[in-house]
């Protein structure tokens, strides 16, 4: 009889006065149309936490070279992949925590810290004037901005169910927008007195400081998202008799049968939640091979050529990822959602995982090219490569934020987000070892020089791909 009340009042959609959580579910009830406030709010905020990732990327090779801290050339690679892996580890360690305090004390609290955090430590990296500088900077960063996690919950609670696919869709967008726009930023804006001494001199702070335009105009813009968060709505359920808080480390643990303020949904224990726990193996097997993907490109198009390289500038490469930026940005705004209506989010996955397997396996044969054909080549590989990446990144989104109800969903993504930053720890570390690696064996007769970066990339996605089939990956079945 009570579990009939209980969800007779639920089906009512029964609201308590001043909890910001009903306020958000009687606001989703009277909306009508296509929520764009909260996609830009979304956006914008995912797009301040991800630039600080890759930006990086392009300068990264010179900016190793100047600290003078590699012996030869070809170690270069390897301390680039120690800075860039610094962060992720950062981010590996708190990640929890900060799904912990986003569940106990709000969303909008962390997002609104973390973006500040990245004003601070990204312009201290910005300022690097050694290796070990560079290397704290980017560890701190990653321990004190917390906010990935509770945007993608904050996300899955400002949109009704018919707006979900595009919710999700909005953060891997930006994700992959973020990740594309920071390393053009990175290229076009790094050692800025050389490439522009007409507006900057080398006696100015930019050019005493060759690596620090980039972080400030990323920490300028991260400073105005930080303010403007102040505003945002809160979606956190706060009425103790029908939902009491809970931490993301008891939610770990925990089975009980308490019901969620607006939803049917028993909360059980994440780890031995499998749809949960399913999806987020596959993201982080997905995540290595991206992070350690978006290194090695820019990695290996700065590197000469007789490495196997492109020999491009940073410009070059900020040219190449702001294509494939604008690209991405019209696929998944028009093209995601619509396939993600009619095949599901497990079948692009799957169809994207296939499809970059070849697609990669030619970017050592497009370094033979030249010219135009060099340009429209590594322009379209790119692009298309970024577009499937994401497809399966928003994908497994959905399927975390389907699998929980809300009172574990910034729990969730914060279990995500620190399986998911071990992983892409590795990527930078392991693909600049790899890098260098394969440097050195130029003239082996099986896969030499850049291949296997290549084919070690391949059997990452390959496995990734394998994972999304039956009885490994389940999808949660809402009723």
């Amino acid at each position: 009889m009570a579990e009939e009340l209980e969800t007779l009042l639920i089906n009512k959609k029964e609201y308590y006065e001043n909890c910001p959580g009903c306020k958000m579910d009687r606001k989703k009830e009277a909306q009508t149309g296509l929520p764009i406030k909260g996609l830009i709010t979304v956006w914008v905020v995912i797009l301040s936490a991800v630039l600080p990732i890759s930006s990086l990327f392009p300068y990264l090779y010179f900016m190793i070279r100047d600290f003078h801290i590699a012996k030869r050339e070809e170690d270069i690679s390897t301390y680039a992949g120690y800075v860039g892996a610094a962060y992720m580890l950062g981010r590996a360690l708190t990640s929890v925590f900060w799904g912990a305090v986003a569940d106990r004390y709000g969303r909008r609290p962390v997002i609104i810290f973390g973006t500040f955090v990245v004003v601070i430590f990204n312009t201290l990296f910005g300022l690097s004037v050694n290796f070990w500088m560079a290397v704290i900077t980017r560890l701190l960063l990653g321990l004190l901005n917390g906010l990935i996690g509770p945007i993608r919950a904050y996300a899955a609670e400002i949109f009704r169910p018919e707006y979900q696919a595009l919710g999700m869709s909005t953060i891997s967008s930006a994700w992959g927008i973020g990740l594309i726009i920071g390393p053009a930023l990175g290229g076009f804006l790094a050692q800025p007195a050389e490439k522009y001494p007409a507006v900057f001199s080398k006696d100015s702070i930019f050019g005493r400081f060759p690596y620090f335009l980039p972080s400030l105009c990323i920490s300028v813009f991260s400073l105005v998202v930080g303010i403007a968060s102040f505003w945002m709505p809160e979606t956190l359920h706060n009425h103790d008799s029908r939902m009491p808080p809970q931490s993301s480390y008891k939610a770990l643990e925990a089975a009980s049968d308490t019901k969620e303020g607006n939803e049917s949904t028993p909360t059980q224990s994440l780890l031995k939640n499998w749809p949960l726990m399913s999806s987020i193996i596959i993201y982080c097997i997905f995540a290595l091979h991206d992070m350690a993907y978006s290194e090695i490109f820019s990695l290996w198009a700065v590197t000469p050529r007789k490495f196997g390289g492109l020999s491009y500038s940073t410009v070059d490469v900020g040219e190449v990822l702001s294509i494939s930026g604008c690209g991405l940005l019209f696929f998944q705004l028009t093209l995601y959602p619509l396939v993600e209506k009619y095949v599901g989010p497990i079948a692009i996955a799957r169809v994207a995982g296939v499809l970059s397997i070849p697609l990669l396996a030619c970017y050592p044969y497009i370094a033979m090219l030249s010219g135009t054909a060099l340009t429209v080549a590594i322009n379209f590989a790119s692009l298309l490569k970024n577009a499937l990446s994401i497809s399966i990144i928003t994908g497994l989104f959905i399927l975390q934020n389907k699998a929980v109800d809300q009172r574990q969903r910034a729990a969730a993504n914060g279990l995500a987000m620190t399986s998911m930053s071990f992983f892409k720890a590795i990527g930078p570390a392991g693909g600049g070892l790899l890098f260098s690696w394969a440097q050195k064996r130029l003239d082996a007769s099986i896969l030499p020089g850049s291949q296997v970066v290549f084919f070690v990339l391949n059997v990452i996605e390959a496995i990734g791909v394998l994972l999304t089939f039956k009885p490994f990956l389940v999808e949660t079945q809402k009723t």
